[in-house]
């Protein structure tokens, strides 16, 4: 079976290797976004699908029409050049996964069987681009993956295959590894009844479905005024990026790692920091306080409380 994989974020690279591993499948095909500047280090780099599908590509010695291709549209809608290529890549079926953008009909419809979707959340729960944060912003004890037939909407399409996972006490890194395996599994076993024809098609319930809207900068920012678990659910959320952050006067700090604390007889308004040891920033909530375990601060790597103080002082200020 010639299987297309489109991908871009690390949630997406565990699928594609199961593929180029599994030794009924050629994947003849890897579409993802281009290069850009990534991370904190101002670097242009290729996106993580990018980066697995070259290692694979150099293991194997093979690349261009002996192998393995990547392609890197800026946009995929209305590129004619694209879906030639595409085109002649012959999928007998199209796999997606945090891709990034959205298929048009053509594309959609290219495949002799259709186009499937690993989508990081049970759906119809959680549509949209992130479902791993906003499980954790909402506390969700239990996510997980949906492998589902694509559409033209958004998410909405029928499911194949389900698979639960505990969300516990992970960040979003964490999370995001473990629903990718996950993902990469329940994509394996779904194949072969994908290939003959067989795979159970459950439609969604519309009346269940919820959404996850794409994440913003402000979307990281702590609010100190909500309660301590919803503060050290946003920083799990946003860990390890693009990192929960919040303002020590005129110094941005960034939050990778907090738990919740005892407030004690401490006074002041939320953001206020009582106390700052080797054991952490305390800091008051809305109700409760909340430690900070892991932070950044500009020029310098995120690093434990006890070896940022080992050289630095913690900004001064209430934390707003």
């Amino acid at each position: 079976m010639r299987v297309v994989y489109f991908g871009t974020s690390a949630f997406a690279v565990p699928p594609l290797e199961a593929l180029l591993s599994d030794g009924g499948v050629d994947v003849p095909l890897v579409v993802t976004q281009p290069d850009r500047v990534r991370g904190r280090g101002g670097k242009v780099l290729p996106t993580p699908v990018k980066a697995a599908a070259l290692a694979r590509m150099r293991d194997n010695g093979k690349s261009g029409r002996d192998g393995l291709r990547v392609l890197e549209p800026e946009r995929i809608r209305g590129n004619e050049a694209f879906f030639a290529e595409l085109a002649a890549a012959a999928p007998d079926l199209i796999v997606v996964a945090s891709y990034g953008q959205i298929l048009p009909r053509e594309v959609l419809e290219l495949p002799r069987l259709g186009c499937v979707n690993i989508h990081a959340s049970l759906l119809p729960k959680y549509r949209g681009a992130s479902p791993i944060r906003q499980a954790i912003l909402d506390g969700e004890e239990e996510t997980g993956v949906t492998l589902m037939v694509m559409g033209e909407g958004l998410d909405d399409g029928d499911m194949i295959a389900r698979t639960a996972a505990r969300v516990g006490d992970l960040d979003a890194g964490a999370l995001t590894e473990r629903l990718a395996a996950a993902g990469a599994a329940l994509l394996l076993e779904a194949l072969p009844s994908l290939e003959d024809g067989t795979a159970l098609r459950v439609p969604q319930e519309e009346s269940l479905a919820t959404y996850a809207p794409k994440t913003t900068k402000e979307d990281a920012r702590l609010d100190w005024s909500a309660p301590a678990e919803a503060v050290v659910r946003r920083v799990r959320a946003m860990a390890p990026e693009p990192g929960a952050w919040t303002l020590a006067g005129d110094v941005r700090v960034r939050v990778l790692g907090a738990h919740i604390g005892e407030r004690a007889a401490a006074q002041g308004n939320p953001g206020t920091v009582f106390a700052v040891s080797d054991e952490g920033v305390f800091v008051l909530a809305g109700d409760g306080a909340v430690v900070l375990d892991v932070i950044g601060v500009p020029g310098k790597r995120p690093m434990r409380v006890a070896e940022f103080l080992r050289g630095n002082a913690f900004p001064a200020g209430r934390l707003e």
